[in-house]
């Protein structure tokens, strides 16, 4: 067991090392005024998770979501 707790936080670092470069490669959220006017729907928006963008928000998610379960199972003493 000890083996094992050993592998899951050697993959917790690097998931955690993997969140911080997938979020620092994302754009920045900067819509402008074009919101207020209902002008945020464009091409590009709709066509978002086709794009690198779009590729790497749902990597980050599911990174975030492993993450979060290997820090659950972390804290269980078994």
């Amino acid at each position: 067991m000890v083996v094992l707790r050993y592998i899951l936080t050697a993959i917790f670092a690097l998931g955690g090392l993997f969140i911080i470069a997938t979020v620092l490669l994302q754009e920045g959220k900067s819509a402008g005024l074009g919101t207020i006017g209902g002008m945020a729907d464009t091409y590009w928006e709709k066509n978002k998770s086709r794009s690198r963008e779009g590729k790497i928000e749902k990597a980050t998610k599911i990174a975030v979501a492993v993450f979060f379960a290997l820090a659950f199972l972390l804290c269980i003493n078994f």
